[in-house]
């Protein structure tokens, strides 16, 4: 069997603005993220990327521009999403308005990690706005704690956040 069917549920939840609370201990591992309502308009989806050797990065820096110009797509982890969806990188649209989301994503077991999750616009070429990088020293099959994701810079980048295939 692959590692990934035995991947624990990485829960994020998006809270844009004034939102609920996310539901507390419920799930494996739960991963908070708060942006202004004044920014959530011009974003238009989350990209959500994990990547190897967390230890080793240094967040301020993977936070000033896209990950696609600094880092090899081969550290980034597969992951799935709630829909069965696979990839190294998963997107997910923003709620409208600004609205609180929720969104599940497999992590496979492990340690050392970095869980990036960067900011698109909504144009046409997507752009990057700006990212919230964190530190997962363990993904276990059990429970994990909830961690609560460092604030998204703003960087308002004119690179392209699409990693080459």
């Amino acid at each position: 069997m692959s590692a990934m069917r035995h991947a624990p549920l990485l829960m994020l939840t998006l809270l844009c603005g004034c939102g609920p609370d996310a539901a507390p201990g419920a799930l494996p591992l739960g991963l908070e993220v708060t942006l202004s309502r004044a920014v959530a308009s011009q974003v238009g989806a989350y990209q959500v990327v994990v990547l190897k050797d967390g230890a080793k990065r240094n967040c301020t820096e993977l936070q000033r521009t896209c990950l696609a110009t600094q880092v090899d797509p081969g550290d980034l982890l597969e992951l799935k999403d709630a829909d069965g969806n696979t990839g190294r990188t998963l997107r997910f649209p923003s709620a409208p308005g600004g609205a609180a989301m929720g969104l599940a994503v497999d992590v496979p077991v492990g340690r050392d990690y970095a869980l990036v999750i960067e900011a698109l616009t909504a144009d046409t070429p997507t752009r990057f706005l700006g990212s919230s990088c964190n530190y997962l020293r363990e993904v276990n099959s059990g429970t994990n704690a909830t961690l609560v994701a460092a604030p998204i810079e703003l960087t308002f980048q004119a690179c392209d956040p699409v990693f080459p295939r």
